[in-house]
């Protein structure tokens, strides 16, 4: 049996369902900030969960119901039940919730799973959040407000508990030199030159720094122009070909891997019939294609998303041409180029052009990852996903300031993919009250 054969056709939703309101944290490094060291979990959720509640226009008492996600709150934080440990900050006591942990995929899920409760029916309005502190860890028997630096050798045996193991550890989709076997089989598929190749992933550290640096919740603010200067390099070129960002695979280099950082993000949706009741702006959601292939399957990123896609595409009848806008989960940089084309919202071969041309920069005609993805504007786990969407949802209404797209965006793709296995895609409707 084929993966193609094994994958379910998507049912429409009994009832459709609309964002409402979003949230977020700034992406930040906690033990490295005066201003936020001693930040916890629950504080970190209860800010983008208020975040999420003031946008909409609701509080605690108007939620029926909260989802927390975490990718991994045994390693993080120590927490079993780590829904328990938020509600208290949302005004929600005594209210049903419930938590769920896929990874990097946590945050696609979390809207999945919110949707799911309220196009059944159960509940009317659902909040969903994420919180993720990878980078300042807790510690086993400490408080919360006294944390840790996550250190990559932590990370590694976190990641190895997320393999299949019973009779070897097979790690080919984490670890940089494998990761890059969907890029290795793209650019001989389509005879692009080694040469081209790095001009391209160059071109495109280059414009998500750029957007990342204009970004209020991203992670660094300044450029490759400005760390070229302050190593006495003319050109951003020049210091990305420097030992300041040396190779860590055949193609990658160390700032297209993905910046690990603290932060949260929420979302908050109900029945499209009742948007109108909290606001004028309303996304909504057309459908979620979800596929998970294991870690021992070569290029599973590649056979999960175009599964993913399949039924989405399937269910709406739309392409990913018909979309405006793209986002995607891109621990490695490569995957924003790969996935829109496996997504159809870049010609099949002309990827790598859109991106060496910056077509592809949130001021280019086809904008891929306006907000700079992981590599450049941050990446907090489970957190990562929602922060997508949030920039999803303010790009559709107009209101991202100088990153805004220069299109108007009646639809956007999200395409999520964590966990090792899961990918996700997503496509959203505007409301048509909002955007340019």
């Amino acid at each position: 049996m084929s993966f193609n054969d094994n994958i379910p056709k998507l049912q429409p939703f009994k009832r459709s369902v609309s964002i409402i309101g979003v949230g977020a944290t700034p992406f930040v490094r906690v033990m490295d900030d005066p201003e936020c060291d001693g930040l916890t979990e629950g504080e970190l959720f209860g800010y983008a969960a208020r975040d999420a509640m003031k946008d909409a226009g609701v509080s605690g008492k108007d939620i029926d119901f909260f989802i927390h996600g975490q990718a991994g709150p045994g390693w993080i934080s120590n927490f079993g039940t780590a829904n328990i440990h938020v509600a208290n900050w949302l005004g929600m006591k005594g209210k049903g919730s419930m938590h769920q942990s896929e990874a990097c995929a946590t945050g696609y899920v979390a809207l999945e799973t919110a949707v799911s409760y309220v196009a059944s029916g159960m509940y009317d309005v659902v909040l969903s959040g994420c919180i993720d502190m990878p980078y300042s860890i807790a510690h086993p028997t400490r408080v919360l407000t006294k944390r840790r630096f996550g250190t990559d050798s932590m990370f590694h045996e976190v990641l190895c508990s997320t393999v299949t193991r019973d009779y070897n550890l097979f790690t080919r989709g984490v670890l940089p030199f494998s990761s890059e076997s969907w890029l290795d089989h793209y650019y001989k598929e389509n005879n692009v030159s080694p040469e081209d190749i790095d001009k391209t992933m160059t071109n495109m550290a280059i414009n998500c720094r750029r957007a990342a640096a204009l970004n209020p919740l991203g992670l660094f603010d300044d450029n490759f122009e400005d760390l070229a200067h302050k190593y006495g390099m003319e050109t951003a070129e020049e210091y990305l070909h420097s030992k300041y960002n040396p190779l860590i695979g055949k193609y990658m280099r160390a700032c297209h891997f993905e910046q690990r950082c603290d932060g949260a993000a929420a979302v908050i949706v109900c029945p499209t019939e009742m948007a109108h009741k909290y606001t004028d702006h309303w996304v909504e959601v057309l459908g979620i294609g979800h596929s998970c292939v294991e870690y021992n399957t070569p290029e599973l990123e590649r056979i999960a998303t175009r599964n993913a896609y399949q039924q989405v595409r399937d269910l709406t009848g739309l392409t990913g041409a018909d979309m405006d806008l793209f986002l995607t989960n891109d621990f490695f940089m490569q995957s924003e180029m790969l996935a829109a084309e496996q997504c159809e919202y870049l010609p099949k071969g002309q990827g790598w052009k859109y991106m060496l041309e910056g077509r592809a920069a949130f001021d280019g005609d086809r904008p891929v990852q306006p907000h700079g993805g992981r590599c450049q504007y941050g990446h907090a786990s489970s957190a990562s996903g929602l922060h997508d969407l949030y920039e999803a949802v303010l790009q559709m209404r107009g209101e991202r300031g100088t990153t805004q797209v220069k299109n108007k965006i009646d639809y956007t793709m999200i395409r999520g993919f964590g966990g090792g296995q899961n990918v996700l895609v997503t496509m959203l409707k505007n409301s048509g009250k909002g955007g340019n």
